[in-house]
C-alpha cells in the first residue's frame, strides 16, 4: 500500500475503534457509576442496553444511509457527533441525561463502523486483504483493551476520563480523514429519490417499531424484577412490549425493503442457526464481560485500577487465540474450533460456580482466559460457519444479520445480569449467574457435536 493508503487506514482504523472501545470500556465504570447516581444494579445496566440497542439500529440504518449522502460524509459526521457526546456525557446533570448523551455517542460511533470496511474496500485496490486485516485489529484490539484502558483511567481521573479519552482519537481521525479520503457522491438513483422512498429504504417504521418494542420490554422486565414484586404497571409494559415486537415482525415480513430482513431466515436454516449459535454466544461471552467487573468491583471491592488489569487476561487470550484459529479452521473447518470453544466456556461457567467468598481474586483469571480463548475461536469459527451457510448472492445480507445478532447477544446478557442480579449486584446472585451460564454452554456443546461432519454447515442451505 501507498502512504495515503496508509494514512486512509490510520483515519478509518483510528474512527471505527471507537465503537468497540467505548462499548468495552463501560464494563469496569458500572460499579463507579451506581455509586454516583445511587441506582440499583438493573437501573445502572441501561448505561450498556442503550448502546447496543442503539447500535443494533444505527448501523444497518447509517450503511444505508451512506448511499444517500456520501461515505465520507457519514465518516466526518460520525466523528462529529462522537466528539459532541463524549464532551457532553461528563457534564451530565443526571443519570438519565448521561443514557441520552451515550445513546448520541452510539450512533456517532455506528456511522463510522457502518461505512468504515466500505471505504477501505473501495479505495485501497492493492493487498486489500492485508487493509482488512489492519482494521480487524482495531476493531478486536479495541474491544480487547477496552476494559484495561477503562480501569486505569477511572483510577487516576474518575469516570467521565472514559468519554474524555475519546477526545484525540476523533480529533486525529477526522484531520486525516478530511485529508485522505476521497470525496465520494451518491448515485444519481439516490439523488433522484423521493423523501418518502428513502424512508422506505431505511424502513423507518420498522426502526421504530423495533426499537419501541424492545425498550418497552426491558423495562417491564427489568423494573418488575428491581422493584421486589411483580408490579402490575410493569407487567403492562412489558406485555405492551411484546404486542409492538409482534408488530414488527408483521412489518417486517411486508416491508420491501426491511430493517430485519426476517424472510431470509425463513428461506435459508442453516444461516439462520448459526445466527442463533452466535446470538448464544454473546450472551454468554458478555454475561462474563460485564459482569465479573461488578462482581471484582462490588463483592470482592477490587479497585477499577486492579479489575482493568485482571480483565486484560480475557482480552489478551482472544487476541492470541484468533489467529491461532484461523489456521486450525482453514485445515478442518469451524465445527472442531466451535466444539472446543463450547467446552471451555462450559469449564469457565463451573468455575464460577466453584468460587467462594474467599477464592483469591487471581483465580478469577482462569474463568477469563476460558472466555478469552473461546471468544478468539468463536470469532473466526462463527464468521467461516456464517460464509459456509450463507449464498454468495446474500453475503452482504448476512454479515449485517451476523452483528445484529452479536449486538442481540450482548443485549440480552446485560437483561440476564440484571433480572439474576435485581437491585444490588450479590455473590449469590453472581454464582446463580454462573449456574444459568453453565447450562446455556452445555446446550452449545451439544449443538456443536450434533454437526457430526463438516460439510453439515451447508448441508440444509444446499441440498439438492
Amino acid at each position: 500500500m501507498g502512504v495515503r493508503s496508509w494514512w486512509l487506514m490510520i483515519a478509518v482504523g483510528l474512527g471505527v475503534l471507537l465503537n468497540p472501545l467505548n462499548s468495552s470500556m463501560i464494563s469496569v465504570a458500572v460499579a463507579r457509576l451506581q455509586n454516583v447516581y445511587r441506582l440499583d444494579f438493573a437501573s445502572v445496566s441501561w448505561i450498556i442496553f442503550s448502546f447496543y440497542i442503539a447500535s443494533a439500529i444505527a448501523q444497518p440504518v447509517m450503511g444505508k444511509a451512506s448511499d444517500l449522502f456520501g461515505r465520507k460524509k457519514i465518516f466526518l459526521t460520525g466523528l462529529v457527533v462522537a466528539f459532541a457526546a463524549s464532551l457532553l456525557a461528563p457534564l451530565s446533570p443526571n443519570f438519565g441525561w448521561l443514557i441520552v448523551f451515550r445513546i448520541v455517542q452510539s450512533i456517532g460511533t455506528s456511522m463510522m463502523v457502518s461505512v468504515g470496511m466500505a471505504i477501505v474496500r473501495i479505495h485501497i485496490t492493492e493487498k486489500q486483504a492485508t487493509a482488512l486485516a489492519v482494521l480487524s485489529i482495531f476493531l478486536s484490539g479495541a474491544a480487547a483493551i477496552g476494559p484495561f484502558i477503562g480501569g486505569v483511567l477511572i483510577h487516576g481521573w474518575d469516570w467521565p476520563a472514559i468519554f474524555f479519552v475519546n477526545i484525540p482519537f476523533v480529533a486525529a481521525s477526522f484531520l486525516f480523514a478530511w485529508r485522505s479520503i476521497p470525496n465520494d457522491e451518491p448515485t444519481a438513483s439516490a439523488r433522484n429519490m423521493s423523501i418518502r422512498k428513502w424512508m422506505e429504504l431505511i424502513d423507518v417504521p420498522g426502526v421504530l417499531l423495533f426499537s419501541a418494542g424492545l425498550v418497552a420490554l426491558l423495562v417491564g422486565l427489568l423494573s418488575a424484577k428491581s422493584s421486589g414484586h411483580i408490579s402490575f404497571r410493569y407487567v403492562i409494559i412489558g406485555l405492551i412490549g411484546l404486542v409492538i415486537l409482534g408488530a414488527f415482525v408483521r412489518h417486517e415480513l411486508k416491508a420491501t425493503s426491511p430493517f430485519i430482513p426476517l424472510r431470509t431466515f425463513a428461506k435459508h436454516p442453516a444461516m439462520t442457526w448459526v445466527n442463533i449459535e452466535f446470538m448464544i454466544v454473546n450472551v454468554l461471552f458478555y454475561s462474563i464481560f460485564f459482569g465479573l467487573p461488578s462482581y471484582l468491583q462490588m463483592v470482592r471491592h477490587v479497585s477499577e485500577f486492579h479489575t482493568g488489569i485482571l480483565m486484560l487476561s480475557l482480552g489478551l487470550c482472544s487476541l492470541v487465540a484468533s489467529p491461532i484459529a484461523g489456521r486450525w479452521i482453514d485445515k478442518s473447518g469451524p465445527r472442531p474450533a466451535l466444539l472446543v470453544s463450547a467446552i471451555l466456556m462450559t469449564l469457565g461457567a463451573v468455575w464460577i460456580v466453584t468460587l467462594n467468598e474467599s477464592s483469591p481474586v487471581i483465580s478469577v483469571c482462569l474463568a477469563l482466559a476460558a472466555f478469552g480463548i473461546s471468544n478468539g475461536l468463536n470469532s473466526v469459527g462463527m464468521q467461516a460457519a456464517l460464509f459456509k451457510s450463507a449464498p454468495k448472492e446474500i453475503i452482504g445480507v448476512a454479515s449485517g444479520l451476523f452483528n445484529t445478532s452479536r449486538n442481540l447477544g450482548a443485549i440480552l446478557s446485560s437483561l440476564l445480569t440484571g433480572l439474576v442480579m435485581g437491585d444490588k449486584f450479590s455473590f449469590g446472585g453472581f454464582r446463580w449467574l454462573g449456574v444459568i451460564l453453565t447450562v446455556i454452554a452445555l446446550s452449545l456443546v451439544f449443538m456443536s457435536w450434533r454437526r457430526r461432519k463438516p460439510g453439515q454447515w451447508e448441508e440444509l442451505e444446499f441440498r439438492k
